[in-house]
This record gives C-alpha cells, sequence and structure tokens, in this order.
C-alpha cells in the first residue's frame, strides 16, 4: 500500500498519513551532518511540541480512566492474560530472593552464595526471551506462553526439593530459561491492541505486575514462610496457581495485531512466489538493517533498567533485617509499602507520558529516585521506601510501551524480550556486587555478617540513576507509533491536498445533506403552526 487514495477509508486527514509516516524507522546513516543532527535535536524533541499537546485536554491528563473506556474487552482479555503471567512470574523470582538467609541456613552456605543463584537466573533469561521469542513472533504467542508456565510450575517444585547448593545453582539456571522467554511474550500479548490513547497507562499497569507479583510474594511469605517455618512451601504454593493462567490462554486466540501479522506475510510470500519462511527471514533481514542500532540502544537502556529495579530490592530485605534489626512484621509493612509506592508510580508516569513523552517522564522519574536515595537507604521506613519506589518503577512503568513502539513490529516479542533479558544478563551480578562490596564495610559492634548495606546501596542507586538519565536523554523516542506491520509502510504522500478536498466535499456534502433536512423540517414546522393558528 503506498497511494495515499488507498487510505480514504483509515484516515480523516492528510495529517494522519504525514504522522504514520513521521514514525517509519530508516537505516542509520553515519555522516557528520547527521550524526551532528541527532545530538542536536536530543533537547528539543525531549518534551512534545504544542502541536501534539493541543491533541489532547485537560481531562485527557488528570483523569486517566478516560483512555481507558476506548479499551474493549478482547482487548482487556489479552491485558490481564499477560498481566497476570508477568505478575506471576515476578512472585516466582521473589520467592527465593525473600528467602535468601533460610535457603543458606537450610544449605549451610552464606547470604552471598544463595545470591549467585539469582544472578544465575537473570544471566540465563537471554537465552529464553530468544528461543521463545523466535517462536512467538512466527508460530504465534499461544503456546510458548504455556510452555513458559508450564516450565516455571515443575521447576518451583524442583526448588523446594532440592538438598544442596549444587542442585540450588542448577534448578535456579534452569528457571533462568524459563522465565527469560516469558516477559516479550506478555507484553505483545497486553499491548499488541491497545488503543493509543491507552498504550502509556496500560503500559505502566502492566509493567506494575512485577511489583505486583513482589507485594503478592510478601505477603504470602508472612503468611505461609512464616507461619510454618519451611521455604519450600512457598514454592509449592506458587507452582499450583499457574495452571489457571495455562487454562485461561488455552481457550483464548490470537491477538488481532499478530492474526493481521500472519495474513500480511503470507499475501507477500504469494505474491512474490516465495515460501512463508523465506519471507520471514527476508522481513528479518529488512527489519535488523532498521533497527539494529535502536536495538543496541534498548539493551543499554534496559541494562539500567535492571540495575535500578534489582539493585533496590534483591537485597533490601536482608538489609532491613540484618542491619537495621526490622521484625518480620516490620520488614512486611516496609516491603508492602514499597510495592505500593510502585504501583502507584508505575502507574502515574506510564499515564503522563502519553503527554509529556517516554523520554522525559523516565527522566522526571529518575529525578524522584535521586533525591530520595539517601533516605531510602540511610532512614528506611515505609513513608521514603515509599516514594524511593515511586520513582525506580515509575520510570519502569513507560518501559514496555517505549520498547514496543522502537521495535520492529513484526519481530517485537523478539527484541522486547530479549533487550529486556540481555539488560538483565548485563545486571545480572547486581546482588552479589552489592553483596560482595558490602562486606568492605561491616558495622562495629553489630556482630559477626552484619554489613552496612544502606551505604552500598545508596551509591550504587547513585550511579545507576545517572546512567539511565544519561543513555534515556540520548536515546531515540517513537511515541504513537503503530503496533501493527504497517508500522513501516510508507504512504505517498503526493496528492495529499486532493485526498482534503474529497474530505472537505464530503464533509460539505454531509452538511448541505443536513441544512436541507432542516429546512424540510422547518418548513413542516411552520405548515402545521399555520394550520393550528387557522383552527
Amino acid at each position: 500500500m503506498t497511494a495515499a487514495h488507498s487510505l480514504h477509508s483509515i484516515v480523516t486527514s492528510k495529517s494522519e498519513i504525514k504522522d504514520h509516516n513521521k514514525h517509519i524507522v530508516k537505516p542509520p546513516v553515519f555522516t557528520t551532518k547527521s550524526i551532528a543532527n541527532y545530538f542536536l535535536s536530543r533537547p528539543t524533541t525531549l518534551f512534545p511540541s504544542r502541536e501534539e499537546l493541543s491533541q489532547y485536554e485537560w481531562s485527557d491528563v488528570y483523569n486517566p480512566f478516560k483512555s481507558l473506556r476506548e479499551v474493549s474487552l478482547r482487548q482487556w482479555n489479552f491485558f490481564f492474560i499477560g498481566f497476570w503471567a508477568w505478575t506471576w512470574d515476578a512472585l516466582d523470582y521473589f520467592t527465593i530472593s525473600l528467602n535468601v538467609s533460610n535457603i543458606a541456613a537450610d544449605l549451610n552456605v552464606t547470604v552471598k552464595d544463595v545470591s549467585w543463584g539469582l544472578t544465575l537466573v537473570l544471566m540465563f533469561r537471554s537465552v529464553g526471551a530468544v528461543l521463545f521469542g523466535l517462536v512467538g513472533d512466527t508460530k504465534g504467542r499461544k503456546w510458548p506462553y504455556i510452555i513458559n508456565l508450564l516450565l516455571l510450575s515443575v521447576i518451583q517444585i524442583g526448588t523446594g526439593f532440592i538438598t544442596t547448593y549444587k542442585e540450588f545453582l542448577a534448578v535456579r539456571s534452569l528457571f533462568g530459561i524459563a522465565m527469560g522467554g516469558l516477559y516479550g511474550i506478555c507484553a505483545a500479548e497486553a499491548l499488541s491492541d491497545a488503543p493509543r490513547n491507552a498504550r502509556g497507562i496500560m503500559s505502566g499497569i502492566f509493567q506494575e505486575g512485577y511489583a505486583f507479583g513482589y507485594l503478592l510474594a510478601v505477603v504470602f511469605q508472612r503468611a505461609i514462610v512464616d507461619t510454618t517455618g519451611k521455604w519450600q512451601n512457598i514454592m509449592f504454593f506458587s507452582a499450583g496457581v499457574s495452571v489457571i493462567f495455562i487454562v485461561w490462554r488455552f481457550f483464548t486466540p490470537e491477538t488481532d495485531s499478530f492474526i493481521k501479522q500472519q495474513e500480511r506475510i503470507s499475501q507477500e510470500a504469494e505474491s512474490d512466489r516465495k515460501t512463508k519462511m523465506k519471507e520471514l527471514k527476508s522481513q528479518a533481514r529488512k527489519a535488523f538493517k532498521q533497527y539494529w542500532l535502536i536495538s543496541i540502544y534498548c539493551v543499554l537502556m534496559m541494562a539500567g533498567f535492571n540495575f535500578s529495579s534489582h539493585g533496590s530490592q534483591d537485597l533490601y530485605p536482608t538489609m532491613l533485617t540484618k542491619q537495621f534489626n526490622f521484625s518480620a512484621d516490620r520488614s512486611t509493612v516496609a516491603n508492602v509499602c514499597a510495592n505500593l509506592g510502585a504501583l502507584v508510580g508505575g502507574i502515574f508516569f506510564g499515564h503522563m507520558s502519553t503527554f509529556i513523552g517516554r523520554r522525559f517522564g523516565i527522566i522526571c522519574a529518575c529525578v524522584l529516585t535521586g533525591v530520595m536515595i539517601y533516605p531510602w537507604g540511610f532512614k528506611p521506613n515505609a513513608g521514603t521506601v515509599f516514594v524511593f519506589q515511586m520513582g525506580v518503577q515509575g520510570a519502569w512503568g513507560i518501559a514496555p510501551i517505549h520498547l514496543s513502539e522502537l521495535s520492529p513490529p513484526q519481530f517485537r516479542t523478539l527484541v522486547v524480550g530479549t533487550s529486556y533479558q540481555l539488560g538483565n544478563l548485563v545486571s545480572s551480578a547486581s546482588s552479589t556486587i552489592e553483596a560482595t562490596i558490602g562486606e568492605r564495610f561491616p558495622i562495629a559492634g553489630a556482630g559477626k555478617g552484619v554489613y552496612n548495606y544502606g551505604k552500598t546501596m545508596a551509591i550504587f542507586m547513585a550511579a545507576v540513576t545517572l546512567y539511565l538519565m544519561l543513555i534515556v536523554f540520548l536515546g531515540p523516542e517513537n511515541r504513537g507509533a503503530d503496533l501493527g506491520i504497517e508500522r513501516d509502510d510508507y504512504y505517498d504522500e503526493e496528492g495529499l491536498d486532493d485526498l482534503d478536498d474529497d474530505l472537505e466535499r464530503k464533509k460539505t456534502s454531509d452538511n448541505d445533506d443536513y441544512s436541507l433536512e432542516n429546512t424540510k423540517a422547518n418548513a413542516k414546522h411552520e405548515e402545521v403552526v399555520n394550520v393550528e393558528q387557522k383552527v
């Protein structure tokens, strides 16, 4: 589709065609002029123009539910399929980080040793992202989703039966592969069919499935582990719940965007007399040529995001109990407040990114994080952790839709999932780094094995926050781009004036018809009045 006249049925003005064309991703050009122009445009494109802002009303900004009314029941169904699997994926992960001390005592190893289990999960997730991402983009997202959850359930059960440290490391490595394939699939399920105006807030809600999973893990940790005294029980519990989502997905078809993508690829394969596989390879070469530099940026950005989340969360429960002597109840309250703050921040900044831009929204959230680092690390309480995680997860709330808009539509699952998990790979040693550095700062008189984790984590988070702000400031943005396979179709702008003339004539014709109907109605009304007066 290249001619403007073929768009009559889907556009209302030439401005929509121009808006579509400006979101097309072109292969990078490395001339001195193009590089200079790009970096000069970073500050000027950080905030949306007045023209873009004029499209919205104030009610769109302060009423986030207004845009959610555009979401159909079918779209909500796919959103919650993605949201709940991602939520439970996070819960499965945090069942280990909340039991680092318990597992260390059970296996007769140190906290640092157990933290390597968290590191291995993060390292192997990129393997799962590539494997399941390729299958999801080419064959469909239904079965990769189901297989992922089945594997996670089996591995969680296996974790509950380990008796040695080697077994622990082995099952966590397998868990990383299974976990790695789920994020890209869940993000595609949740956001692919979302209306444009609702994408920001839906991205925020979806991403905070991570925080909600952490919140649920904290609650079930208190209800199951702290009452039974066995950390294995929460593993068995989490494995059972996944069956609900597996059955739900089994009876749900593919998303509309994926169905259209498959139809489009089949049609192009037939027209070029190719097999479907050859057409996919052709699409892959084209996407790589256009998106390779953006993909590198996505990995660098996600490294910063993952350093921020794992650096602020994985060892935080250990810090509260070991360094600040929080009781089980007080630690639970602090962690619950942290995740409530994350939920609020993710939804708020995700929604605001629709109006202030993805990059600017992330930077604003990072500023909030930076302001709260000192009280979060040195004077932790329910209030400081709430606001701090508003900033950390507020930035994260924008990540899913920002990644989706930057990724090639026909390989979105692969690129979103792999970028996220390669970022995880880069940041995989976060907890181990913090645990190792923390051992250099023992707290005098506090006993053996008590270290100043607060100081270590505060320095770590300051560096990570500055890095994330810089990389996002320098990076690209494609806010409002189509998420369907038609994203990079160029629509010929020649004859757009004719298109507008046609639309104007149609509008004038409609107005004339309306005026004629009104004239006839008024005449009939006057006739009735005259008759009544005569009577």
